[in-house]
């Protein structure tokens, strides 16, 4: 499923389609702001997602804005907080401890949610958020970026469950509902 972003566009010049890192039709659907989304059942009581979009600008601009965790609050607007806990380094990752707070309301009833995460870097290709502990039962979510043309392919995949059960097709809505809007929000805020 897909959703066009009527402001987000870009000449079908900019990137030869045929050679690029997805079908044809989907690499002119993302030229034109589409956010592609797969969503899926993850656990009986949780879901995943894997949101695609494409960024007019170029991988170590978007690479330097995502890995300033502080800014996430910029880019999804139910993330009320997010701070670094803890800097740390293994080989040539990145790796840090990282709090996030959001709320969300879902079906006329607003949760409070929090979580640890740890984050670990690999420099401007991608970064994976793995749960230390939180409102949730399990979550990991991994942020890859490959450059396209002029500019750069994101790829947002999270899986989840939250401790208050919830059947998996209420999760699915939710994100399938909510995550267009949330990534045209972060593209917007990358891009400005």
């Amino acid at each position: 499923m897909s959703h066009r972003d009527p402001v987000m566009s870009v000449p079908a010049t900019a990137v030869d389609p045929t050679h690029a890192l997805l079908p044809p039709q989907q690499m002119v659907d993302l030229l034109q702001g589409e956010i592609l989304l797969d969503v899926r059942s993850h656990t009986h009581w949780g879901g995943a997602v894997t949101a695609t979009m494409y960024l007019p600008r170029v991988r170590s601009h978007i690479w330097s804005q995502l890995t300033t965790y502080s800014r996430w609050v910029r880019f999804f607007p139910d993330i009320v907080k997010s701070e670094v806990l803890e800097h740390a380094s293994k080989t040539a990752d990145q790796t840090h401890r990282l709090y996030q707070a959001a709320r969300k309301t879902f079906f006329l009833l607003s949760v409070d949610v929090e979580i640890f995460l740890r984050v670990s870097e690999r420099f401007q290709e991608s970064i994976k958020f793995s749960l230390e502990r939180g409102s949730f039962s399990d979550f990991s979510a991994d942020l890859t970026l490959q450059d396209c043309g002029e500019g750069t392919i994101l790829t947002y995949s999270v899986a989840a469950t939250p401790l208050i059960p919830m059947p998996s097709i209420f999760i699915q809505e939710a994100i399938r509902a909510d995550l267009p809007g949330n990534m045209k929000h972060m593209r917007q805020a990358l891009c400005s």
